[in-house]
């Protein structure tokens, strides 16, 4: 198995790289061009077989504030962009890379797994920008599916909850346990290697394809 790790973060991506002995690309997921050269990298060794997406981040912002002031398109078109059409890059193209492969046992030839959030369904006050995200990434699902059955490739997202990443990681210690314990069980952040072993079920688990699987333990979010 080889890994090709594309990022904006160059650093980012060549640290997690040289950790699991893979490649790493830099690139923008917005921009088609980068996402190609990535894709390209990504098949060099070949074949392709696996895709994941998991490119994104969220914004804060209600329809319109306690001013009364309307929520700003900008920040909206951003967060559309990055989750939504960096998801549709990388999909479209790893997609076109791996239908191009041989096929596998019943046919198949590949999956692509995109990430969204449980945002998408329950989505809370100031969320409107990364709930639409992510219900458009949960929308893809099925019609991306549909399209692809017909050249083996399975398409399937996650719809992560309350993750120990990064973003987390900046708030106080006593906030994060807070949010660990509004899970319904176990009482914790999530590990996001937890993702990873999906991901690999997901991957090595043919008949699982057209659907959305909520990772989060139990957790169904609050308006705030």
């Amino acid at each position: 198995m080889h890994v090709t790790v594309f990022d904006l973060n160059e650093d980012g991506a060549k640290t997690v790289a040289d950790e699991i002995g893979g490649a790493s690309v830099a690139g923008d997921v917005t921009d088609p061009e980068h996402c190609q050269r990535a894709v390209d990298r990504a098949a060099d060794p070949g074949p392709l077989r696996v895709a994941v997406n998991c490119a994104g981040t969220g914004w804060i912002g209600r329809v319109i504030d306690r001013q009364g002031n309307p929520h700003e398109l900008g920040p909206f078109e951003f967060i559309q962009r990055l989750n939504v059409i960096g998801t549709f890059n990388i999909m479209t193209k790893a997609a076109a890379a791996i239908a191009k492969t041989d096929p596998l046992t019943d046919t198949e030839r590949g999956v692509i797994v995109n990430t969204a959030s449980v945002a998408a369904f329950d989505g809370q006050i100031g969320q409107l920008a990364y709930s639409a995200s992510k219900g458009a990434v949960v929308g893809m699902t099925l019609p991306a599916a549909r399209d692809l059955s017909v050249v083996g490739i399975r398409v399937v997202t996650i719809a992560p909850g309350l993750f120990d990443t990064p973003l987390l990681g900046m708030l106080p210690e006593e906030q994060r346990q807070a949010l660990g314990q509004s899970v319904l069980f176990p009482k914790r952040l999530g590990d996001p290697a937890r993702y990873g072993e999906l991901v690999v079920h997901i991957a090595t688990n043919n008949y699982i394809n057209a659907e959305v699987i909520r990772l989060d333990g139990g957790i169904r979010m609050p308006p705030k």
